[in-house]
């Protein structure tokens, strides 16, 4: 078996690739190296050059990526790709050859993944420190050249414990995530992850949570990072130390666990909008003619609102089922505007308020009856939803049109009243990001 260890080293932001180094190894010795510096044809920036020592000034005259492209294609070609934190190494090379339009595909095996589990035992897997600990002598630390080459004695240690060939085949074979999981995360955590809806938490070595998410299927949506090419993701499963879940049961139960998770931890590495969340609310007016008018504006416009939404797109869908529930006219709703009469494309069964077939009383009757339903709506509701488990129901209460949590409830509880169920209650706050989430469910119901 061929194995080609690997380190680069790139400018940092936009990571463009400044030097690369390849060590061929036939599992015995090394049998061909192919090292250069590359122009990135973008500024490195100054404390990468204080890391590594590589400057503007060095690379001006080093070959292009696309010029060496062909050597590193060859000296990988039916080989291994290895390096220390591979998903790194791999990443940079194939966003290079991406970038002149190649694609790069090989074997991967990851030589931090490898110590963990052939040398357990140490404080940290960083290649400066588990050399210091294995007394692997590092020269040029933060060169591609003097990180493969201790990489290469790291490899050949590696290969000469007891049970490595079982270990090399389980992460070899095509069905392991031995490659795809971040560097430092235990395979068993990973394993542990449920196929089921819920939020999970990315948390760094210090214990500290540093992303929140939710999915309909936990494992599968955390092994979806690993896959990610950006430049945030590969960051944040770089610090990832351990993965711990909550399940929920259903998607939405989700969506409000996460929005909590997000305002107690705010991790780091989850964007939080820094723009107010628009929204918009619908109100009744009367115009000269003593017709009622349900109208819509921006929410901090309108002083008494009668449903509060956050987009324009959902206050019209809602308008037009209010019309066609109440026959109500789109005119007067302000779905058509600078009309004598309505037309509406899908709404027919307006009574001709527009056109004085109906009597105003008998309108804004209607008008009313319509607002009523709203505010009946608003009040006291109980969803039910999927619980975490088969002999479970989830509950989310919202009492007064204010939402005060969600909570879990065994099938065989006995439920007589809404009351009942507040020994159940995980209370939560209310804020527009939960309303926002509430919004289409409640619209459902």
């Amino acid at each position: 078996m061929i194995y080609t260890i690997i380190d680069v080293e790139t400018t940092g932001k936009g990571n463009r690739m400044t030097e690369i180094s390849i060590f061929k190894y036939d599992g015995h010795k090394v049998i061909d190296e192919f090292t250069t510096l590359i122009n990135p044809e973008s500024y490195i920036p100054q404390h990468i050059t204080a890391l590594t020592g590589i400057d503007d000034l060095l690379v001006a005259d080093a070959p292009l990526f696309k010029d060496v492209a062909d050597d590193i294609i060859n000296i990988t070609e039916d080989s291994i790709f290895v390096a220390h934190n591979v998903n790194f190494d791999y990443r940079i090379i194939q966003g290079e050859f991406k970038r002149i339009g190649l694609d790069f595909t090989r074997k991967k095996l990851c030589t931090v993944r490898l110590s963990r589990r052939l040398i357990p035992g140490y404080r940290s897997y960083s290649l400066g420190k588990l050399c210091k600990a294995l007394d692997i002598n590092l020269i040029d630390r933060h060169r591609a050249r003097g990180d493969a080459e201790a990489t290469v004695i790291l490899f050949e240690l590696l290969l000469k414990q007891p049970h490595s060939k079982d270990v090399f085949t389980e992460f070899l074979n095509k069905n392991s995530r031995e490659a795809t999981l971040p560097p430092h995360l235990p395979k068993a955590v990973f394993n542990a992850l449920p196929n089921t809806a819920g939020i999970y938490y990315f948390k760094d070595k210090k214990g500290k949570v540093i992303y929140v998410g939710k999915a309909k299927d936990i494992q599968k949506r955390v092994l979806s990072h690993f896959y990610s090419k950006t430049k945030k993701s590969q960051e944040m499963i770089r610090e990832t130390r351990d993965i711990d879940f909550e399940v929920s049961g259903s998607e939405i139960v989700a969506l409000l666990m996460e929005d909590a998770a997000i305002k107690h931890h705010f991790p780091f590495h989850n964007v939080v909008a820094k723009r107010t969340i628009q929204s918009y609310a619908i109100f009744s007016y009367m115009d000269r003619q003593g017709i009622l008018h349900l109208a819509s504006n921006k929410a901090r416009l309108v002083p008494d609102p009668i449903l509060t939404f956050f987009n324009q797109r959902d206050i019209r869908t809602f308008m037009e089922k209010l019309c066609e529930q109440y026959n109500l006219c789109p005119k007067y709703c302000h779905l058509q505007e600078a009309v004598s009469e309505c037309s509406h494309y899908n709404i027919k069964n307006c009574k001709g308020i527009c056109r004085n077939d109906e009597s105003v009383e008998n309108y804004n009757n209607r008008v009313l009856e319509a607002i009523h339903s709203i505010a009946d709506h608003k009040n006291d509701v109980i969803m039910r939803e999927k619980g975490r488990h088969s002999n479970e129901d989830a509950f989310i209460m919202i009492k007064d049109g204010e939402y005060l949590g969600y909570g879990f409830v065994n099938k065989e509880e006995q439920i007589n009243h809404i009351d009942d169920l507040n020994a159940f209650l995980i209370p939560q706050k209310n804020s527009i990001d939960v309303q926002k989430i509430l919004r289409q469910r409640l619209l459902e119901l």
